[in-house]
């Protein structure tokens, strides 16, 4: 199936059977992807009287608990409500779910005191194209242990706050990310770049939205994309999500 939009006055067509899924799945086999010392994604099977809810210990069907915590374990979806007083929900925050994406990958620069850094420089240079209401970063380098990395306590890379007031005065409303966090993982409770990038608490963008522990593979090429982002309707400041690449064409 193929769909049409417009974007920066240009037409391109997506092939909505070539999905391109920049989600990493939980499995309770495996341990991670982790962070911010939260506990590990679960999935443990009913029991009462006789009943098991594991096809493989016996059940009839498979019928089990979930514990998970979505900033912590796996790609993830937040709204304002992550730093807010006031009760902004994911559920009522995102409301429209396709959007025109830039996949861009950058190297985080490497500070003195060891700190890599989305700086505002690298993300000024990002703006210079056109850019469309959603920007997906890949922080290189790059490689699969993304899927089943623990994170606590290895400082991961996270961006400065002015490049999250450049992303915030250029437009975009959806980023979305392959590390953990906007801001430093140990920064004082400051949040300086999730605080810019919602504006929060002078006029809080509650439209926006920012993906975490994404995964882009590196054969999926840099360029303009048509992003599907998904949501589970929890009445929370965050949910699980399922953030879904397809190329654009540009028409003639």
């Amino acid at each position: 199936m193929l769909t049409e939009l417009t974007f920066d006055h240009r037409r391109y067509r997506a092939d909505l059977s070539k999905p391109l899924d920049i989600s990493l799945p939980l499995d309770p086999e495996v341990a991670g992807p982790n962070a911010f010392h939260a506990p590990v994604f679960r999935a443990d099977p009913v029991r009462f009287g006789d009943f098991v809810g594991d096809t493989r210990q016996g059940g009839a069907v498979n019928f089990k608990n979930v514990a998970l915590n979505p900033h912590g374990n796996g790609t993830h979806t937040e709204c304002v409500g992550h730093i807010a007083v006031e009760p902004f929900h994911i559920h009522d925050c995102l409301r429209t779910f396709h959007f025109p994406a830039r996949l861009v990958s950058l190297y985080p620069v490497l500070r003195e005191d060891g700190d890599r850094i989305i700086t505002e420089t690298l993300i000024r240079e990002v703006l210079e194209q056109p850019v469309p209401p959603a920007l997906v970063i890949r922080t290189l380098p790059n490689d699969d242990s993304k899927g089943t990395r623990y994170w606590t306590g290895t400082n991961p890379p996270y961006l400065e706050a002015g490049a999250a007031t450049a992303l915030r005065e250029a437009g975009v409303a959806h980023l979305i990310l392959d590390i953990p966090s906007l801001d430093r993982e140990e920064d004082g409770g400051l949040l300086a770049a999730h605080k810019a990038f919602w504006s929060y608490p002078v006029a809080p963008r509650a439209g926006a939205t920012i993906t975490e522990m994404a995964y882009i593979p590196d054969p999926v090429a840099d360029g303009l994309y048509l992003l599907n982002l998904q949501i589970v309707s929890f009445v929370l400041d965050v949910s699980p999500s399922k953030p879904v690449l397809y190329a654009l064409e540009p028409l003639p």
